[in-house]
């Protein structure tokens, strides 16, 4: 049970971390809140049951938008965190039960939560002078030159008594009508539309030109207040009085209410008018309105324990299933989606669902031709809910997952014992999985390679400029020539041809690590391949690695293990990293002298919340001074750092006799 619950965790963790990747970074996700939720719950639920199981770098413990882009990245001066969610009365129930344990709350402030994009703003002596994306929560994107395009946010504030310096958090969004407008627009010129508003702001927000985000009619609504100077507030309703009254754009539409019950009701109210707004919206924030009790409760590593998120139940429509098609993924997973009649829902128009796999069309009882349930909450691709099974007319089908993949016509077969997930064996010529691959190679999420996205990975294996990925980094520029991709008309060589052979010598430099999520190992996503490189040092260091030695790497585990041995056992595998090896890419790990190995030797574990650093970030300044971070505690273990609200391995610590340290002792341990 535990050898499941490990395998399901790592493939959890994989698929999180793509999507968060999707959604953050690329701004184009590919499933639903909804169904992202669903993916996290299920993992929370199983490192709940299996504590053991659980990595410092778990989704769950961190923000999810903390990866490099093309911004240059600044701390924010407080932290911008996250907030918990409640699906239901239920839960919402329990929330108001925690806090009312322990603050006595008078007041509740409700505010409707805007679906866009979180900004932090920085006002020095009244001017604004930075303008970050909430990133990982400590680190955020400078898009100030793009946020001072939006036409409601003032530059410089108004009125009496202005602080020294403030931060003030909110939604940068995309109205509605504007959005409609700007897509008949993009339609009209044979571009690609927008899905949704919320990806209409993320677009345009992160435009490497601010003239192009000035185009585009940007609103930003203010909720809340970070660091300050020189300010204070009594309560939430009295700081969005101050923030109004100094000429920044808050809402007109929250409320103060003293009973839990008129909380219960403004819900409901804006969930039958939540299409009446200018604004989509995907819930209401419900929070402590009383300062001094917001900072009695606290928060945790990622989320203030005085509010909390009630997100409306995603919106239901129907419409006709025409086919259930399948596509293959770069480790060889085939994977169904529907083909659906064209239907508007929240917003945007979607022809297309995952199904997840085949055991997933059997559950769901859905045939070809059904009249399908639908749902989708501003998000990009809906969820199949169901058939409509009174609206059969006997000639619906059900669907028959093929049996030969159909980009290379190999058989299909699961890969390994209890894998439900059906995969193509042709990993090395099937040319789905050869496309795919090339374009992962060239993600942020890999060896960011500018240039390298899917239609330059099919001009080159379409035209044969390489058979494969072993010999993407000795491209020539008279190889390129020979695709109309990368030349003019005139049979010179294009822009993108010198850019990408400048981007490809760029990423000779990346990390080990990048090196390693670059061969599209299964599982092996960031978080193992740091891991990895830190205890190995080298790609062939980890590729003579017995899987039991690879196992034991903290971040890595048996499933990971496998994987790994499997795959440099495939002579044309060892060819890609010898190749790429004499192509100059980075195969062993770069020591850096400028931190301080401080922590080498030793190994923690974590439990309970520190004051001032996230789990995330402890595990990064451990790793970094040269220390190693476990899940549980044993004979290995150094010390174990202990925050408030410890858990049982506070106890098992004192068992067997490892010093427990606090956040004031392991920061003198830093220093050394």
């Amino acid at each position: 049970m535990t050898t499941q619950a490990r395998h399901r965790i790592a493939e959890l963790c994989e698929q999180i971390r793509d999507h968060q990747f999707r959604y953050y970074v690329l701004d184009k996700p590919v499933i639903t809140d909804a169904e992202f939720d669903t993916l996290l719950r299920e993992l929370t639920a199983l490192e709940a049951k299996h504590p053991e199981l659980c990595e410092p770098d778990s989704p769950t413990q961190n923000i999810g938008g903390g990866f490099a882009t093309t911004f240059e990245q600044h701390d924010h001066l407080e932290k911008m965190m996250s907030l918990d969610n409640a699906f239901d009365k239920d839960e919402l129930t329990s929330w108001f039960d925690r806090v009312e344990k322990e603050a006595p709350v008078t007041q509740w402030l409700c505010e409707l939560k805007v679906d866009g994009l979180a900004i932090n703003l920085l006002y020095e002596e009244g001017v604004l002078t930075r303008g970050l994306t909430r990133g990982n929560c400590a680190t955020g994107e400078d898009v100030t030159l793009n946020v001072k395009t939006i036409k409601n946010l003032p530059h410089t504030l108004i009125g009496k008594n202005l602080p020294s310096l403030i931060e003030v958090r909110g939604e940068v969004f995309f109205p509605l009508a504007a959005f409609a407008e700007l897509n008949e627009s993009l339609e009209e010129s044979g571009k690609t539309l927008f899905a949704n508003p919320r990806n209409a702001a993320a677009g345009s927000l992160r435009q490497k030109d601010p003239r192009i985000t000035a185009q585009r009619p940007l609103s930003v609504v203010l909720h809340g207040v970070g660091a300050c100077k020189d300010v204070t507030f009594a309560s939430q309703s009295d700081a969005y009085e101050t923030l109004q009254s100094w000429g920044l754009p808050t809402s007109a539409r929250y409320r103060v209410f003293d009973t839990k019950a008129k909380v219960v009701k403004f819900i409901a109210d804006y969930e039958l008018h939540r299409h009446d707004l200018e604004h989509e919206i995907d819930g209401v924030v419900i929070k402590v309105n009383q300062f001094d009790q917001q900072i009695a409760l606290g928060s945790t590593s990622r989320a203030p324990k005085w509010a909390i998120a009630y997100k409306y139940p995603p919106e239901e429509v129907t419409t006709r299933l025409i086919d259930i098609k399948v596509s293959v993924g770069r480790t060889g997973r085939v994977t169904p989606f529907a083909f659906m009649e064209p239907v508007k829902v929240a917003g945007s128009t979607v022809a297309n669902a995952t199904l997840h796999n085949a055991q997933e069309v059997v559950r769901k009882g859905v045939l070809i031709g059904d009249v399908v349930i639908i749902r989708k909450a501003g998000d990009v691709i809906p969820e199949v809910l169901g058939p409509v099974i009174e609206r059969r007319t006997g000639r619906e089908k059900p669907f028959v997952m093929p049996t030969n993949c159909p980009e290379c016509g190999a058989e299909l077969r699961a890969i390994s014992e209890g894998d439900i997930d059906i995969r193509c064996p042709n990993t090395r010529h099937c040319p789905a999985q050869l496309r795919e691959r090339i374009y992962y190679i060239g993600s942020r999420a890999a060896l960011d390679i500018d240039v390298l996205g899917y239609e330059a990975a099919q001009a080159l294996l379409v035209d044969q400029i390489i058979k494969d990925e072993s010999d993407l980094f000795s491209l020539t520029k008279e190889q390129l020539l020979r695709s109309d991709f990368f030349k003019k008309k005139d049979g010179t060589p294009a822009v993108n041809a010198e850019k990408l052979l400048a981007a490809l010598e760029e990423a000779k430099t990346r990390p080990l690590w990048r090196t390693l999520v670059a061969l599209s190992i299964r599982h092996v996503g960031p978080t193992a391949a740091q891991a990895l490189a830190n205890s190995f040092g080298s790609i062939e260091a980890i590729a003579k690695a017995t899987a039991e030695e690879l196992a034991n790497v903290d971040g890595v585990g048996s499933t990971i293990a496998d994987s790994i041995v499997e795959w440099f056992s495939e002579d044309w595998h060892r060819d890609i990293v010898t190749k790429w090896s004499d192509a100059g890419i980075t195969m062993v790990q770069q020591q850096t002298d400028s931190v301080p190995q401080t922590l080498a030797g030793l190994t923690f574990v974590l439990t309970g919340t520190l004051p001032t650093f996230a789990r995330d970030e402890v595990s990064e300044e451990i790793v970094l001074h040269g220390g190693k971070v476990s899940t549980s505690v044993s004979k290995k273990t150094r010390y174990l750092l202990a925050g408030s609200d410890p858990g049982s391995k506070l106890a098992k610590a004192q068992e067997v006799g490892v010093p427990v340290i606090d956040e004031v002792q392991f920061k003198k341990l830093l220093k050394g």
